[in-house]
C-alpha cells in the first residue's frame, strides 16, 4: 500500500512509537525558528535545561513581531535574544530582514527535513516540501537541545488540486475555501497533504499561502511535493543543492480525501470574526472599506506585491480609504525598490511599513471605531486587530488592491485589464543575507544581556493530590489565544514579563478574571469546543499558572494549547458527556479527589460539583509519557528529572 509524503518523512524521522494514527510518537527535529513574541520565553527555558550549545542541524531567532519601540521593554528583549542566539549556537536574524516564515522558506527551507518553530504559521515550510510544525517555546526549547518532538500520530488528508486558477483568483482563495469546506476545527489531529495536476501552476510562494494558513484549520501542518517548481525556486534563491524531489507514492492511500477544482473558484472573503466565515466577494457585496492592509506571512511575497504593484500603477488609493503595504523580507523590499514597483505603490498612496508582521498581530495600524478593514492576513479574530469594534475580512493582495483604489469591497476578476496579473517569478532573488547574524565559535565570548524587563517564567510545581477550586470563567466554543493572551502593541512588549501580562490574562472574555483569580489564589476554568485554537504562544498558559489556574475543562482542545497547559503543569479534561457542560455555572466550586493516581492510570475520572451536590465525568485521554509530565509540574520539571 502507497504511503503518503508527510508519512513518509515523519516515519524517516521517527524516533520512538509506531505510525498509527491516535497513537503517540516522537520525530527528530532537524531545524527551529523562534520569533521574539514567544522567543525570549523559549530562551529563557533552554537556559534553564542547562545545555551550552543547540544540537539542530540549524536553529534560527527572528526579531519580526515586537518591533515598534515605544519605550524600553523590544529592545531590551531584542538584545536578550540577540546575545542569547550568539552565545548557543543560533543564528539571529536581525530586525528589518522579515517575517520569520518568509524569510526560513526563501534562505532555509529544505525539502524531506522537519521544522519545529514557536509560531503556529510553522507550516508556511511545508510549501517547500518539509514537514513543519508549530508548538510551543518550550517544545522547541527541548528540539534545540537535542529532544525528540513528541504528537500523536496524524490522519492525512489529500486535498487534491485539480484545473487551474482564473486570472484574479488566487493562492489565497484556495486556502479560503479549503477552511470553507473544512472549518477551523476540520484539521484537528490530521495532515493535509496536496497533490493532482492543479499543484503544478502553484509557484513555491503561493503554495506557502495555502500552507500558512493551514495553521487555520487547526491541522498539525500542511504539506506539498517537491518538484520542479521547487527546484526553480531554490535555485533562484542560489541553493538548488538543498533540492530533492518527493512526493506521495502513486497508490498513496488517504484517510480523507477532497477535490478542489481551481477553474471554478472565485474571489472570496474571509468574513469576521473566523477564518472559516467565508464567502465570495460577489455574496458578500460592495462593502464601503476604510482600511486595507497588505502583507504578513501569508501574503507579502514577490509575486504577491508586484500584483499589487500592477493594479496601483498609475492611480490612487481612495481618499475614504487607508491603505498600507508591508514586505515579508528584507529581498523582497529590495527587489520592488530596485524595479521600480515599490515607487508605483507609494505614488498611488499606499503607506509603506517595515518588513514584519505589523498590523497582523495587532502591532499598529489599529482600525478606526466601527470600521471595515480588509486584510490580506491570516486571523480575523475579534479584536486582534486592536480596535474590538472593527470588523476584519481577510482576502488575497489582487482583491486588496482594487478594494483600496474603490473603497469597496471589490472583486479582482473585475480589472479591465487581468494581463497586468500575469507576473513571472525571477530566474535569481536578490540575495544578501548581511542581516542574518551568525552565532560565535565560542560561548565564552558572549555575555547574555538581560534587562530589567526579563522576569523569570512561573515556578512549575509537582501536581496536588486533590484540587477544589471555583469554576472563576465559564466560557463558549472557540475560545482563541488571542482571548486567553491577548496580543497588541500594548502588550507585546511584555512578553518576557509573565506578572505583568497576567493582569491582561482572558480580559476579552471578563475583566474583572485576572483580579478575581489573584484573590481566589486557584481556580477552574470551562469551556466549549475548540478551546485555544489560533497562536502557538505559550503565554496562554503561562500567565493562568501564574494566576492559579489548575485545571480547565472544555468539549475539545486545539492542538498547541493543550500541548502547552501540560508542559505548563495545568490539567487538561475533556467532558465525557457534552451535556454536563450545560449543568455547570461559573462560580460552583469543583472537586477533584486522587488526582495523581487518576493521572497515573486513568482515562476517566470524577469531578464533583460542591456547589449543586452532583458529579460528572471526565476524561484524560494521554499518553503514559504525558501523565509523568503532568505529575511532575509540567515539561520543564519532567526534563530536568529525566537528566538527574
Amino acid at each position: 500500500m502507497g504511503k503518503p509524503l508527510a508519512y513518509k518523512i515523519l516515519e524517516q524521522h521517527l524516533v520512538s512509537g509506531e505510525m498509527i494514527p491516535g497513537s503517540e510518537i516522537s520525530i527528530r527535529i532537524d531545524y527551529t525558528l523562534t520569533q521574539d513574541s514567544t522567543g525570549t520565553m523559549a530562551y529563557l527555558q533552554f537556559e534553564a535545561m542547562g545545555i551550552d550549545r543547540v544540537k539542530t542541524k540549524r536553529s534560527v531567532a527572528y526579531i519580526d513581531h515586537n518591533t515598534l519601540q515605544s519605550g524600553f521593554e523590544n529592545a531590551d528583549d531584542h538584545n536578550y535574544i540577540m546575545s542569547v542566539a550568539k552565545k548557543h549556537g543560533i543564528y539571529a536574524s536581525r530586525p528589518g530582514n522579515g517575517i520569520c516564515h518568509q524569510v526560513n522558506l526563501e534562505r532555509f527551507g529544505v525539502p524531506g527535513a522537519t521544522l519545529l518553530g514557536s509560531d503556529s504559521h510553522t507550516p508556511t515550510g511545508g510549501g517547500i516540501g518539509m514537514i513543519a510544525i508549530g508548538a510551543g517555546g518550550l517544545d522547541v526549547a527541548v528540539a534545540m537541545g537535542g529532544g525528540a518532538y513528541y504528537l500523536n500520530c496524524p490522519e492525512f488528508v489529500n486535498v487534491e488540486l485539480v484545473g487551474e486558477l482564473k486570472p484574479g483568483v488566487s493562492a489565497k482563495d484556495v486556502i479560503l475555501e479549503v477552511l470553507r469546506v473544512m472549518s477551523v476545527k476540520g484539521g484537528v489531529g490530521k495532515i493535509i497533504e496536496y497533490t493532482g495536476e492543479g499543484v503544478k501552476a502553484l509557484s513555491v510562494p503561493e503554495r506557502a499561502t495555502i500552507t500558512n494558513m493551514g495553521a487555520e484549520l487547526g491541522a498539525t501542518t500542511s504539506i506539498f511535493p517537491s518538484d520542479e517548481a521547487t527546484r526553480e525556486f531554490l535555485a533562484a534563491q542560489g541553493r538548488e543543492k538543498d533540492f530533492t524531489p518527493l512526493s506521495a507514492d502513486a497508490d498513496a492511500q488517504y484517510d480523507e480525501h477532497i477535490v478542489i477544482d481551481l477553474g471554478t473558484l472565485q474571489p472570496m472573503a474571509a468574513m469576521p470574526h473566523s477564518p472559516d466565515n467565508v464567502k465570495t466577494i460577489g455574496e458578500i457585496g460592495p462593502i464601503k472599506v476604510d482600511q486595507v492592509c497588505i502583507g504578513s506571512c501569508t501574503n507579502a511575497s514577490y509575486r504577491d506585491l508586484m500584483r499589487v504593484a500592477a493594479i496601483l500603477k498609475g492611480k490612487t488609493v481612495n481618499p475614504h480609504t487607508s491603505l498600507t503595504i508591508s514586505p515579508g523580507s528584507k529581498q523582497v523590499m529590495n527587489m520592488l525598490a530596485k524595479n521600480g514597483a515599490l515607487a508605483d505603490m507609494i505614488d498611488a498612496g499606499a503607506r509603506i511599513l517595515e518588513c514584519a508582521c505589523g498590523p497582523c498581530i495587532g502591532m499598529g495600524q489599529s482600525p478606526a471605531t466601527d470600521a471595515v478593514s480588509v486584510r490580506t492576513f491570516n486571523r480575523n479574530f475579534f479584536g486582534r486587530s486592536g480596535t474590538k469594534s472593527a470588523s476584519v475580512y481577510l482576502v488575497s493582495p489582487e482583491t486588496a488592491a482594487v478594494t483600496a483604489l474603490n473603497g469597496y469591497l471589490s472583486d479582482a476578476m473585475e480589472l479591465s485589464d487581468l494581463s497586468i496579473l500575469d507576473v513571472d517569478m525571477p530566474e535569481q532573488f536578490e540575495v544578501n543575507d548581511n542581516m542574518i547574524i551568525p552565532p560565535a565559535e565560542c560561548a565564552c565570548e558572549v555575555e547574555v544581556v538581560r534587562g530589567p524587563n526579563i522576569k523569570p517564567f512561573p515556578k512549575h510545581e509537582p501536581l496536588a493530590d486533590e484540587i477544589e477550586a471555583e469554576v472563576m470563567l465559564k466560557m463558549e466554543d472557540n475560545i482563541t489565544t488571542d482571548h486567553i493572551m491577548p496580543s497588541n502593541a500594548k502588550l507585546l512588549p511584555y512578553r518576557s514579563n509573565i506578572p505583568y501580562l497576567a493582569d491582561f490574562c482572558l480580559t476579552p472574555v471578563d475583566e474583572t478574571f485576572p483580579g478575581r483569580a489573584k484573590a481566589a489564589g486557584k481556580s477552574i476554568l470551562v469551556a466549549g469546543h475548540n478551546y485555544g485554537q489560533g497562536s502557538s504562544r505559550e503565554h496562554a498558559a503561562l500567565a493562568p499558572l501564574y494566576l492559579g489556574v489548575k485545571a480547565v475543562i472544555a468539549k475539545s482542545f486545539a492542538r498547541i494549547h493543550m500541548a502547552n497547559l501540560i508542559n505548563n503543569g495545568i490539567l487538561p479534561l475533556t467532558f465525557v458527556n457534552e451535556a454536563d457542560y450545560d449543568k455547570i455555572d461559573q462560580g460552583d466550586v469543583l472537586k477533584i479527589t486522587g488526582v495523581r493516581e487518576n493521572v497515573k492510570g486513568r482515562e476517566i475520572f470524577i469531578v464533583n460539583n460542591e456547589t449543586k451536590g452532583a458529579s460528572f465525568e471526565v476524561e484524560l485521554s494521554i499518553s503514559p509519557r504525558l501523565r509523568e509530565m503532568l505529575l511532575a509540574g509540567g515539561l520543564l520539571n519532567y526534563t530536568k528529572e529525566a537528566n538527574q
